[in-house]
């Protein structure tokens, strides 16, 4: 029997996504653009809808196969909507790579217009068992590269008074969902607090900044990341089953669903919305206390 694509594939909707030029000429800088696995992770599929949408994509990854990949299957499904993509990769941790990489997209593309600070990691950790290294590494991914990216675009934009910045949070940050990740909880928290600063502080200066708040999704970090964590070896299925179980809707959201989000806060259909956080969980989070 032919392999059938999944109703919710986010390449399919992707593919069959209506442009409508909502981001037609701006520059767009977005990181953790490449996927831990097969599929399409948040960042990749992000840019490509704001390719989609007319908009120059610049991305970074630690994992430069992972980003090229992404550069490619971006490029290809934008070809006709005037979006463009390139890639370099950097630690989103490492000032000096951050702001290498922010000077390579404005010599390629511009001034960057939008910010998505979308790089993140997930660890399985109790706050008595982490230790102190392993917590600096964690914020230092999570939540340092935003500030990094932000102190590095924000001027620019303050001078040419317009932007948007769009800090991809979760749930984690809001509610306590049973999993024991002290540090996610922790981070993404931060980085809540670090939108609604740079919201407030910003916000007379035609700069807007939002989070989009993703619940339980299916992305490849689900795959690649959790598995193994839950201790389920090798049950992909098994754990997604659990998973999708747990939404009101009965299935997971997925990359399409958290890019549609962002594409929202980047356009000027949300001129008048900042410091907002948009929660993407299909109602997951009215089940938590």
């Amino acid at each position: 029997m032919a392999e059938t694509t999944p109703p919710h594939d986010p390449g399919t909707l992707l593919a069959s996504h209506r442009p409508s030029g909502r981001l037609a000429g701006r520059v767009a800088f977005v990181t953790g653009i490449g996927s831990i696995g097969p599929g399409w992770g948040n960042g990749k599929a992000i840019a490509a809808l704001y390719a989609r949408e007319g908009a120059k994509v610049f991305g970074i990854d630690l994992n430069q196969k992972a980003a090229d990949e992404a550069c490619e299957a971006i490029r290809a499904i934008s070809a006709a909507d005037g979006g463009d993509c390139a890639v370099m990769a950097a630690d989103a941790s490492q000032e000096d790579q951050v702001a290498a990489a922010i000077a390579a997209c404005r010599e390629r593309f511009g001034e960057i217009d939008v910010l998505v600070n979308n790089v993140g990691i997930v660890k399985l950790d109790r706050i008595t068992e982490i230790d102190a290294d392993e917590w600096d590494r964690v914020f230092a991914i999570n939540v340092k590269s935003a500030y990094l990216t932000a102190k590095h675009i924000l001027p620019a934009m303050e001078a040419r008074g317009r932007g948007a910045v769009v800090n991809i949070a979760s749930i984690a940050a809001i509610r306590y969902t049973g999993v024991p990740y002290v540090t996610y909880y922790a981070t993404k928290s931060a980085m809540l607090g670090l939108t609604r600063a740079i919201a407030l502080e910003y916000a007379p200066k035609g700069i807007r900044a939002n989070a989009v708040l993703p619940g339980l999704m299916d992305t490849p970090m689900v795959t690649a990341g959790l598995t193994s964590a839950y201790a389920r070896q090798g049950d992909v299925d098994g754990l997604k089953q659990a998973r999708a179980a747990q939404c009101p809707m009965g299935q997971m959201g997925d990359a399409y669903d958290v890019a549609t989000a962002c594409l929202y806060l980047a356009s000027d259909e949300a001129k008048y919305v900042t410091g907002a956080e948009l929660v993407v969980d299909g109602g997951i989070t009215q089940k938590y206390a």
